[in-house]
């Protein structure tokens, strides 16, 4: 198996619309031999929202990963110190949780996740979902592409008639891109012809 004994942490952001296209890759990481360690942004774990209730999508998440749902910065912060995580990847990826992952934020269980596994020089993957991705996120997506480490997965405009600024990535690509993310190389190419949705 592809990913056999590999420790893969998986956080979870608030673009709600997206999380259908997510539930199959953690499947098939497992498929892979992965074992899955989930992680929440607080905006997942306390918002309903007309995708979803926050404890039915949490409750999914669980049942996906076959373990608790780390949800607050005191629970994320000893995955740095333990070490336990091969590879980290945040899928999807919001506008937000870009801007404060390139200005040093860290208010979020999912930001000290990756705070924690970027201080040991393990790889951070991204999954970018954002409409503003080509907007005022370029600039935080630009610091991250340089950030050693971080690599993303395959995005491209997910609807440019009626959102030209957004980019989403290519969910189905995240096992592939945290197979090359363990070698520390980008799954190429990056920057795709997305097929297209509906705006939700």
């Amino acid at each position: 198996m592809r990913l056999k004994g590999k420790n893969i942490g998986f956080a979870l952001t608030g673009s709600h619309c997206t999380y259908e296209e997510i539930w199959p890759q953690i499947e098939r990481l497992k498929e892979w031999g992965a074992q899955i360690y989930p992680i929440a942004s607080e905006t997942v774990a306390s918002f309903d929202t007309r995708f979803g209730r926050a404890v039915d999508i949490l409750g999914q998440f669980e049942r996906l990963a076959e373990r608790p749902v780390v949800k607050t910065i005191v629970e994320a912060e000893p995955l740095g110190p333990s070490k336990v995580l091969d590879c980290l990847i945040i899928a999807p990826c919001t506008g937000n949780t870009c801007a404060k992952l390139a200005n040093a934020i860290t208010d979020s269980a999912v930001l000290m996740a990756a705070k924690a596994h970027l201080r040991n020089g393990k790889p951070l993957v991204l999954a970018i979902s954002t409409n503003d991705a080509l907007g005022l996120n370029a600039k935080n997506i630009g610091v991250l592409l340089s950030t050693p480490n971080v690599y993303f997965v395959p995005m491209g405009q997910d609807n440019p008639g009626e959102k030209p600024r957004s980019l989403v990535a290519d969910m189905e690509l995240i096992p592939e891109t945290i197979e090359k993310a363990l070698q520390y190389q980008q799954l190429q190419p990056m920057i795709i012809e997305r097929k297209l949705r509906r705006v939700r």
